[in-house]
């Protein structure tokens, strides 16, 4: 048999159910991994003891013959942006370092009733700002496929550790492309849902509505599955997307039917790089050609459209960006520990008045709405996740220059945050990775696909019938 960190997540599951193996068996495998194979910056802290506890609860409630989902026992992590109640939860900062919360966020509770035992908290930079993971006390979040690259952010510590075999699937969050840039930096499938499928309950620390919860793992059915166990709106939500028809999981096997797929590559958000180098990388341009040809020799249209998103869209995000920072409760006497990136940012935010946010909100929202009026007739929109392989770790970071590090920050995800805007659901895949040179092995590079609001059982079914075709999941980091 396979070793068990090789089997995708639902094949553990499937292990499970037969009696094959406990999960105490798998948190002990996964856990010995982290001990000795973590050098990817993958955790900032593990919880070995809750993690045992828990599994041996599961394994008793299998023992009971409860109804279970196909997840039920199956290891997993928690990003160390969502509150987790008796663990350090330091939301990628030394502000935070020792607090401890009361109580859990919806998330969590929603992975531990499932029965999917948290390994500990994955890393994540300050308060999960940058799409790059290099918190402060901790090792940068790199990719297993070259370990002096980064594994993106906001939850590169999330994908560093199901890339590296250090749990099978792993939840993230995405405000501005925050799961699907991890995914395409570590070679994985990157699952942001519609807005309002997952609960914010109970701290509702995002009213613009651009973040949510997702799932990140090695196959489209993983993170379907983990999606299923975190959709479903709670009492208090201001709003939710509809429940799907049945499992999302069960879209993996159901034919999209034939497609109108459209697709651009002019970046959203940015037409330059500040170092004056090239825009969209050639091999992310190759990528997403192949990913059209794919998609219609699968007998979709695909049809090359506008930018629905204008560059007076711009300004209106970053001033919501720039207020989501300075909403972050930061005690006065801690303010100085705050990297500049976070501190220039929340300067913005709190230059903002409040007539100045509803405006900056309302005009969001109108652009939003001519986007998706504009995408309307197509089922699908095909575009890259992000404009490079993944870079050098530092190579985006400027803690000199924080206007510098925000420029570089656009300029190497210039798509992923319309997504967020509109609130469709959107997915990275792992299509494509570069040739290995004398300088680097092959470095992945993903490409995105979204879909209408709420149509997240289409996406599902698209992403999975695409995997079909080009299957990616039995591809291992060098050493792994």
């Amino acid at each position: 048999m396979a070793d068990l960190h090789d089997l995708t997540a639902l094949e553990q599951g499937d292990l499970l159910r037969r009696g094959e193996v406990s999960s105490l068996e798998l948190v002990e495998h996964y856990l010995d991994r982290v001990d000795r194979l973590d050098d990817v910056g993958a955790f900032v802290t593990t919880t070995p003891d809750l993690a045992r506890e828990h599994a041996r609860r599961v394994d008793a409630e299998r023992d009971a013959e409860r109804p279970v989902g196909p997840l039920h026992g199956v290891p997993t992590a928690i990003k160390d942006l969502n509150a987790t109640a008796g663990v350090v939860t330091r939301f990628g900062s030394p502000v935070y370092d020792g607090y401890v919360p009361d109580v859990s966020d919806a998330v969590v509770l929603s992975l531990e009733d499932a029965g999917l035992p948290s390994l500990g908290k994955t890393s994540t930079p300050e308060l999960g700002s940058p799409c790059y993971t290099e918190p402060e006390g901790a090792p940068p979040a790199v990719t297993p496929w070259d370990r002096t690259r980064m594994a993106g952010g906001s939850s590169g510590g999330a994908a560093a550790a199901v890339a590296a075999g250090l749990v099978p699937l792993a939840q993230g969050s995405d405000g501005g492309g925050s799961i699907r840039i991890p995914a395409s930096c570590c070679g994985l499938v990157g699952l942001k849902p519609s807005r309002g499928r997952v609960s914010g309950a109970p701290l509702y620390g995002d009213p613009v509505g651009l973040a949510t919860a997702g799932s990140i793992g090695r196959t489209v059915a993983d993170t379907a599955a983990l999606l299923d166990v975190m959709a479903g709106h709670r009492v208090g939500d201001p709003s939710w997307a509809p429940p799907p028809s049945a499992s999302f999981v069960s879209a993996c096997d159901r034919e999209p039917g034939r497609l109108r797929v459209a697709r651009f590559i002019e970046p959203v958000i940015t037409d330059s790089r500040p170092d004056g180098g090239e825009l969209v990388h050639s091999e992310v341009l190759l990528a997403y050609e192949n990913a059209s040809r794919l998609l219609e020799s699968l007998g979709h249209e695909v049809v090359d459209v506008a930018v629905p998103l204008p560059p007076e869209a711009v300004p209106v995000f970053e001033t919501c960006w720039a207020v989501l920072t300075a909403l972050s409760p930061v005690p006065p006497d801690r303010a100085h520990l705050l990297r500049p990136l976070t501190r220039w940012l929340a300067e913005r935010g709190h230059a903002v008045t409040g007539p100045g946010l509803g405006l900056a909100i309302g005009s969001m929202r109108r652009h939003a709405a001519a986007a998706l009026r504009a995408l309307a007739p197509y089922d699908a929109v095909l575009t890259p996740t992000v404009a490079q392989p993944p870079l050098p770790v530092g190579a985006i970071r400027d803690d000199a220059d924080p206007a510098r590090d925000f420029e570089n920050q656009k300029a190497f995800t210039p798509w992923t945050s319309a997504w967020n805007v509109t609130g469709m659901p959107a997915v990275s895949l792992p299509l494509h990775w570069t040739p290995a040179t004398d300088d680097h092995p092959p470095l992945p590079v993903g490409v995105m696909l979204a879909a209408r609001p709420a149509e997240d059982e289409l996406l599902v079914s698209l992403a999975a019938q695409v995997e079909r075709a080009a299957s990616w999941h039995d591809r291992r980091a060098p050493g792994l």
